[in-house]
């Protein structure tokens, strides 16, 4: 089994990324994952995530992605949804490409009128990439980063389940 974080923040060192990486590590130890995971920082690949063809750095990016187990995708939230980077490199991968993946979608943002961006707009385009999305997307309210663990410890509780049963179907499938 392979978990993969991807950040979708254009800032390197964001709060995202920190929230993200918690959310993962989290994540792994209810679900029973001993091994290292990986961590995809879209800020580090900005400069060249446009260019018509993929870098190398790109391409091995999108391959981490399309072969993990559960993927963990992180943004922090603009304009009401997910950022732009993400998008662009989301819009790399062909429809379809996530099939045997678990992914749990999440937004970092400032006001709780933005918390349903999660699953109206973030759930619908993992769906589309073929993902398996088993639980509610989870949305981080700034004010709550102080409490991060207790905040990311009741959410692994309670999509842990989830998520392992959603594997243990895909690995019988």
């Amino acid at each position: 089994m392979s978990i993969v974080t991807v950040v979708g923040n254009p800032r390197a060192g964001s709060r995202t990324y920190e929230v993200a990486v918690q959310a993962t590590q989290t994540l792994a130890a209810r679900i029973g994952h001993e091994g290292p995971s990986e961590v995809v920082d879209l800020a580090a690949l900005a400069p060249v995530l446009p260019a018509p063809e993929p870098s190398s750095e790109v391409a091995a990016a999108l391959e981490l992605v399309t072969q993990a187990s559960v993927l963990v995708v992180a943004s922090p939230t603009y304009k009401g949804t997910y950022t732009g980077l993400l998008k662009v490199f989301l819009d790399r991968i062909r429809g379809g490409a996530l099939a045997s993946t678990v992914a749990l979608p999440l937004l970092v943002m400032g006001d709780a009128r933005h918390a349903l961006a999660v699953e109206v707009h973030f759930r619908p385009l993992l769906v589309e990439l073929g993902a398996t999305v088993p639980t509610p997307g989870l949305a981080v309210l700034e004010a709550e980063l102080g409490d991060l663990e207790t905040v990311l410890g009741r959410w692994a509780d309670r999509v842990g389940p989830q998520v392992a049963a959603a594997l243990r179907e895909g690995a019988s499938a």
